[in-house]
């Protein structure tokens, strides 16, 4: 019941995401999708750990079991997590919401704040993609909530999910050393997927896509790259690329697109691990043998 895609539209619940982008921070949108009376503040510290990686996986050793656990408390839980990995992702240790914590660190501006929290909003939960399926398969067995989160984030790292922004950088600078029509016709001569573009939940273009670059020159680079995949394949730009092209105009971090999807969509990992406690199934589908069997 936390989100879907219907006619090429993105809903956190019943709510447009897109529309709820357009004024939302992500800690309403928090809120909205863990169904708490209360707003989340994504302030703890996350102490000394070097990484996403390592922070959670130090709190699995004394993470509870998500069994038995009501929603509220789980929730309470998800936003100190969340708090650990704002720090982590270099938010400023400031009073504010998330995205202004996180302008401040990455030495921006009101402007780019404001970019920062559209993007976390529009990033927030995305049906059951890869990464939020693997955190309810975890919560499905009664993990911990730090557990649950880092199967999320290992499989967000992979370059078919949060980590195409890597996957795109390696295109772009192709395009740079051969040319762009040079570098896409390379790529899909080998039969590579292109990052940063089409998207298979919508054809028509990507929306969350279309918010975060509106009003937005991307770079000539970025510009040109997207002109020469569209004549080539027809595929538009994805949030994959938008998170690109922020992240150069606004002069963020090289790593900005990664955690900027980690921020938003931890959100909603945690909304669908609360969920799947609630429902307190197993998640063990079986697999289609394809192989000979004794007779």
């Amino acid at each position: 019941r936390l989100s879907t895609i219907h006619r090429g539209k993105l809903y956190y619940r019943d709510v447009d995401a897109l529309t709820l982008a357009s004024t939302a921070m992500l800690e309403e949108v928090a809120r909205h999708l863990w169904a708490v009376d209360w707003q989340p503040a994504f302030s703890a510290a996350a102490g000394p750990h070097a990484d996403a990686f390592s922070f959670l996986a130090a709190r699995i050793s004394t993470g509870a079991s998500t069994i038995g656990r009501s929603g509220d408390h789980l929730a309470r839980e998800a936003a100190q997590i969340i708090g650990g990995l704002a720090s982590i992702c270099g938010a400023a240790d400031v009073p504010g919401p998330l995205h202004h914590r996180l302008a401040r660190g990455w030495d921006g501006d009101d402007g780019t704040a404001d970019r920062l929290r559209r993007a976390l909003v529009a990033m927030a939960d995305h049906d059951l993609n890869a990464s939020t399926f693997a955190a309810r398969v975890a919560a499905s067995t009664g993990a911990s909530l730090p557990a649950c989160l880092l199967a999320a984030l290992c499989t967000l790292s992979g370059p078919r999910h949060g980590g195409a922004g890597a996957a795109l950088a390696a295109l772009v600078e192709e395009a740079r050393r051969s040319g762009a029509e040079h570098a896409v016709r390379h790529w899909r001569e080998r039969d590579a997927m292109l990052p940063g573009f089409g998207h298979p939940l919508y054809p028509q273009g990507d929306p969350r896509a279309a918010l975060m670059l509106a009003g937005l020159t991307p770079p000539e680079d970025l510009a040109e790259l997207a002109a020469d995949v569209r004549e080539q394949t027809g595929a538009l730009p994805n949030c994959d690329y938008a998170l690109a092209a922020i992240t150069r105009v606004l002069r963020l971090p090289p790593d900005a697109p990664f955690k900027i999807f980690l921020l938003g969509r931890a959100v909603g990992w945690c909304a669908h691990v609360i969920e799947q406690s609630r429902d307190g199934t197993l998640i063990r589908p079986r697999g289609r043998f394809d192989g000979a069997l004794p007779d």
